[in-house]
């Protein structure tokens, strides 16, 4: 499979397979492709689907196969960002926000990420539920915005606004930590608690979460009767 990703800020990537090789995508992400390209939708047993439930996915994912010779499929993004090409190996997960996944090879399993510590389950907000991506194979991720990607060293620390962590090595943790001082909670305009992620790992974080430009916006738009 040769791929091209294009046309920041609303980007698109365009996947070239050879016969027979198959691509997973979420529900309605497929942009355009050739006609020889066969549709598949599938639901990966019933634990699958729950937990695709509970993360809020689409309980069903389509696949996609080139039949008869090489076969084109493009998948864009559906918000302003970018789209990053992660090499999922055995070992090196991924584990991004709920909403990022665009599609992959075949060979990658896309589960729900659970955050092992209680306070970081309840108060995470947007870092609670979030998409674990295992295998191997390659996956195509959507962010909101632009991306800035740190490496954290064993035990170093980053302290992100809930909805900011885009991503993250499996190798890395995250916690959460409340806002000091009873002023900056009711006056700070940054919410009661911050994302706190601990490598050793990769740490990707975007410039323009969702919910952050939803909130914007919402002052000026009508309010229904």
């Amino acid at each position: 499979m040769r791929f091209n990703i294009e046309g920041e800020p609303m980007p698109v990537v365009v996947c070239e397979l050879e016969s027979g090789e198959m691509m997973i995508t979420e529900k309605g992400a497929m942009s355009w492709m050739s006609p020889n390209m066969q549709m598949n939708t599938v639901g990966g047993g019933i634990g699958k689907i729950f937990g695709r439930m509970v993360s809020g996915e689409s309980m069903f994912v389509n696949t996609y196969t080139a039949m008869n010779g090489q076969g084109t499929i493009a998948f864009a993004s559906s918000f302003p960002g970018c789209i990053r090409a992660f090499e999922i190996q055995p070992g090196s997960d991924i584990v991004c926000q709920k909403s990022a996944f665009l599609a992959s090879t075949s060979g990658v399993e896309l589960s729900v990420f659970f955050q092992k510590r209680v306070g970081a389950g309840f108060f995470g907000g947007e870092g609670f539920i979030m998409q674990r991506l295992s295998g191997q194979g390659m996956a195509f991720v959507e962010f909101d915005g632009y991306i800035k990607e740190y490496m954290l060293q064993p035990g170093q620390s980053i302290i992100v606004d809930t909805g900011y962590l885009a991503a993250m090595d499996s190798s890395c943790s995250i916690d959460i930590q409340t806002v000091p001082g009873l002023k900056n909670i009711m006056f700070g305009g940054e919410g009661v608690f911050n994302t706190v992620v601990t490598g050793p790992g990769r740490v990707f974080l975007q410039s323009m979460p969702i919910s952050q430009m939803a909130g914007c916006l919402r002052p000026y738009l009508p309010s229904g009767k």
